[in-house]
């Protein structure tokens, strides 16, 4: 392709809108162009990057087996209800665009297609002589982001590969998912990234298990955990760890004692001179359950410890069929505003017990009537220890499980991993951390969707047996820029060789010059002869200009028709490490094609 017929802008300063560096190179490069919010249009040359993408993804798709389709954008609400997640996504969540046809019926902006495939599958699938079964597709999704940002990272309108194997059980699934692993593992490394695979929680997807891929990059939304063993890592929601030693506490009687101004564990620690380890934090949440139901759930913890609101919600989702719901809308901290409409009282905030009374609560219809009491494990095993009193200003010491206080039936894990705790696996191994972007999430479904919806198959013994699942996604569109993120300079972007645009770019000087014009031409047409997939560079612009845009752009080789064409030579530069060397014209082609096919196989 030549410059000059190309609808390429770029820009010499950041566009005010863009936030982190890869969305910054991205607009300035030309690549993409923002439509709305969150809504961005890809140019010639991005679309190049996505379809090279694309095609990694679908080589190795097709590899394990998995046959290509394409689903509805569209999709009836009725089989999210079906489901149970249509409140999830539009009330909980919000995240998915709804609309009322002219027929007055409720639809949906797929932002995934769980419900679309195993509404086929429960159509189509009738044997076990079918299964196992996978299905993918490569298309654009949707969610209504409440702040899009960061560019393609988290935007309204996205391309992804979402996949859905059905099974006749978990060890067929588990194979499947296996192959997923190891099909994810290919193509983020073929497409030059540098990742992390990590287990993860599967939010409002379900199912049993779950593992995220994260590309390594400061800029990464979400913290990872790991050890440098390279046997654990893991997502901070889903990660688990040892916490630190306990110190013991210094009282051995139980008492009362006037604590004022200590709200926070660290001021009580300071005014009782005892450690952290030796307290029990008590943290009250409202939830708010599919049906309307206001719950109130009081978490005591170890004071050096903080509640995991993932691990939280999990937890409470299993306690949903108490109050005839399915899932939680919402988990909050209630602000003084918010207790107001259930409290009957003021809340001794910075000073409750774990015995805090239920006469707190006021008698409503959509309020539980009591607190729901949840101890996490690291509250469990303290002795003597301190907590507050119900009392503000003031807080017990010496305080026992069973004696002054009930320990809660609901014993949970609900801390929050850190980096510095030790690994459990192996306690001589230490959390770290890292930022990631997700880019790829695979999950074992089971058959959460199959029994909801009624999508079965018949055994070989005559049974009708609910499908067992798998759900295996890939952002592609979010992919390219975590490309981008993970790798650029002062100078621009810095393309892996797989995803380029394209590997090289030829740039003439001087245009003017007949002697640059007939290398630079020669050298184009050989190079796309032979596939390797050139730019020409033959606008009337100065060199300099030409020499920046070449950088911004990020095309992995460039090629200069300049001085040393006297001696028939040209300079080849590498893109990513800024290397020059002098090559005659006839050492050109044979010289790229042996770099650009060394940097494809070592990816």
């Amino acid at each position: 392709m030549r410059l000059s017929q190309m609808l390429l802008v770029t820009l010499r300063e950041d566009p005010v809108e863009a936030e982190i560096p890869s969305h910054k190179l991205l607009l300035r490069a030309g690549y993409i162009r923002r439509i709305g919010s969150g809504i961005y249009a890809y140019l010639p040359m991005m679309w190049r990057v996505l379809k090279k993408v694309s095609q990694i993804v679908r080589e190795e798709m097709d590899a394990t087996g998995a046959q290509e389709c394409l689903l509805p954008q569209l999709q009836p609400s009725e089989l999210w209800k079906e489901s149970g997640r249509w409140d999830t996504y539009t009330k909980a969540e919000g995240i998915m665009f709804a609309l009322i046809d002219r027929q007055k019926r409720e639809l949906g902006l797929g932002p995934t297609h769980e419900e679309v495939i195993t509404t086929i599958a429960k159509d189509m699938i009738r044997s076990y002589r079918q299964l196992p079964l996978n299905l993918y597709q490569i298309q654009t999704k949707f969610r209504d982001e409440i702040r899009p940002r960061f560019g393609l990272m988290r935007g309204r309108e996205f391309i992804m590969k979402d996949a859905y194997s059905f099974h006749t059980d978990h060890e067929s699934l588990k194979k499947t998912y296996q192959a997923m692993d190891q099909a994810y593992r290919n193509m983020f490394s073929r497409s030059g990234l540098e990742f992390r695979a990590v287990e993860a929680d599967s939010g409002a997807i379900g199912g049993s298990g779950s593992q995220e891929f994260m590309v390594l990059a400061d800029a990464g939304e979400d913290e990872i955990l790991y050890t440098e063993d390279g046997k654990y890592s893991a997502n901070v929601e889903k990660a688990v760890s040892l916490p630190p030693d306990l110190e013991p506490s210094p009282y051995n009687t139980y008492e009362k004692l006037e604590t004022p101004n200590t709200s926070t564990i660290d001021t009580l620690c300071q005014f009782l001179k005892c450690s952290a380890t030796s307290v029990v934090k008590n943290v009250l949440y409202q939830i708010v359950y599919d049906n309307g139901m206001t719950v109130l759930v009081l978490v005591s913890i170890r004071g050096d410890q903080d509640v995991n609101e993932v691990k939280l919600q999990n937890e409470l989702v299993k306690l949903a069929d108490q109050y005839d719901a399915t899932t939680v809308l919402a988990l909050t901290v209630p602000e003084v505003a918010t207790q107001e409409k259930w409290a009957s009282k003021p809340l001794p905030l910075g000073y409750m017990a774990p015995d805090l009374a239920d006469d707190y609560i006021k008698p409503a219809k959509d309020i539980a009537p009591q607190f729901v009491r949840l101890v996490d494990k690291t509250a469990v095993e303290l002795k003597n220890f301190t907590t507050g009193s119900n009392e503000s200003g003031y807080h017990v010491v010496g305080g026992n499980w069973g004696e002054q206080f009930q320990l809660p039936k609901l014993v949970v894990d609900v801390r929050k991993a850190s980096p510095g705790d030790r690994a459990i696996h192996d306690p001589n191994q230490t959390l770290k951390s890292a930022r990631g972007i997700e880019v790829g999430h695979i999950f074992q479904l089971g058959t959460k969707y199959s029994s909801a919806m009624g999508a079965t198959y018949t055994s070989e013994q005559g049974e009708e047996i609910p499908l067992c699942m798998g759900c295996y996604g890939v952002g592609v569109s979010r992919l390219a820029q975590a490309a981008v993120e993970q790798s650029y300079d002062k100078d621009g972007i810095i393309w892996p060789v797989a995803i380029a645009p394209y590997h090289v770019i030829i740039t003439i000087p001087n245009v003017g010059d007949t002697q640059q014009m007939a290398a630079a031409e020669k050298l184009y047409t050989q190079l796309n002869e032979a596939g390797i997939e050139t730019l020409l560079d033959d606008r009337n612009e100065r060199a300099g200009v030409k020499f920046k845009d070449a950088d911004l752009i990020g095309i992995p080789y460039r090629i200069v028709t300049g001085r040393s064409l006297k001696d028939g030579k040209v300079e080849v530069v590498e893109r990513a490490t800024h290397k020059s060397t002098e090559l005659s014209l006839e050492e050109v082609l044979p010289t790229l094609k042996q770099w650009i096919d060394t940097a494809l196989r070592t990816v």
